[in-house]
């Protein structure tokens, strides 16, 4: 069912309980095939990480569905963090908001960068919306998209 609504708003302490159930439904699987899930450390980890404040929660037709961080520096927009709920996965939420990420480096002339673990098969959609690998760990891909060029 379509998503007729997708609005942010700041995210706050109150939603710490739901960032953690997403992180662990969208997140654990490739986290487990990369390193090994631990539970303890990643409670901890996401604990003294946890800020608010750098976090936008994505909100479909009013529900809370996602989560978006982005960091808008002089010359990138560095897309830190999407994460979509399962039940809300495949309703194009994620493209339309990495979209609008896109259009706003179009619009100042920069990249958008992110990173995705390899066990993600994220990267099938963010290189359908123009991203290539530009660098890689072991664990990781870095990815870019660039604004199209004026000739």
């Amino acid at each position: 069912m379509p998503v007729s609504d997708i609005t942010l708003r700041p995210a706050t302490r109150d939603d710490y309980d739901f960032l953690w159930a997403l992180l662990v439904d969208t997140l654990r699987p490739y986290v487990e095939a990369t390193w090994g899930w631990d539970e303890a450390y990643q409670r901890t980890r996401f604990r003294d990480h946890f800020d608010p404040a750098r976090q936008d929660i994505v909100l479909a037709d009013g529900v809370a569905a996602g989560v978006i961080s982005v960091e808008r520096r002089e010359d990138v927009i560095f897309l830190s963090n999407i994460g979509i709920t399962p039940a809300y996965q495949g309703r194009g939420i994620g493209t339309r908001l990495i979209q609008d990420l896109l259009d706003e480096g179009r619009a100042r002339g920069v990249p958008v960068e992110l990173q995705v673990i390899k066990a993600n098969p994220a990267r099938g959609l963010y290189e359908r919306l123009g991203f290539a690998v530009y660098d890689e760990s072991k664990t990781h891909w870095e990815m870019r998209w660039k604004p199209p060029s004026d000739s």
